[in-house]
């Protein structure tokens, strides 16, 4: 389209005014500069409006990150807990299953006899309880502790079914002294769960 050329309206012009006489190629190079001005401040809002953007994102994430680790703080005492509930119930297992496996000698029975008889205070009327297969095996072997033991003094064994293998319970004039294995682990299970 050139300068000269008519231009059709729908409805006539109202207010309309000559602006300036100046040439065409002043007048384009006028538009460009208003071109290259909008261009510049549209390009400056929208730095403006990402600058802010971003401000507010990452005021966002770092609220959020407030959140999770505060979270974390709070439930950490309680993961450690049951971490170490699981790892004390993981361990008494195993050494369970270990002690339960490991073949019953004469040797391991003196020694879990000895270990009550430490335990005794008053030396007189010292009954053992020892599981019936226990017992036959220390005579078996004549075990020298069916005889006693000089700390203790006589001692008298009987069997028990309701001594299992590898432990034994000693009877005094004041009470009873509990060494089966499985009160030992129980007792062990009490001493680290307090």
């Amino acid at each position: 389209m050139k300068w000269s050329d008519t231009i059709p309206f729908n409805r006539p012009l109202l207010n309309a005014r000559l602006l300036v006489q100046a040439p065409a190629q002043d007048w384009e190079e006028h538009l460009r500069e208003r071109e290259q001005a909008a261009h510049e401040r549209g390009r400056l809002d929208g730095e403006r409006a990402l600058s802010q953007q971003l401000l507010q994102q990452r005021n966002e994430m770092a609220e959020l990150q407030r959140g999770v680790v505060d979270s974390l703080r709070r439930a950490l005492p309680q993961v450690i807990l049951e971490a170490q509930t699981a790892l004390i119930h993981l361990a008494l297992e195993s050494a369970q299953k270990i002690v339960a496996g490991l073949p019953v000698s004469p040797e391991m029975i003196e020694a879990v006899v000895r270990e009550a008889l430490r335990q005794v205070e008053d030396t007189a009327e010292i009954a053992i309880q020892l599981h019936p297969e226990d017992l036959a095996l220390l005579r078996k072997h004549n075990s020298p502790i069916l005889n006693g033991v000089p700390e203790a003094g006589p001692l008298r064994f009987t069997s028990s079914a309701d001594v299992t293998r590898g432990g034994c319970l000693v009877q005094t004039r004041f009470g009873l002294i509990d060494a089966r294995r499985e009160t030992k682990v129980e007792q062990l299970r009490h001493t680290l769960a307090a």
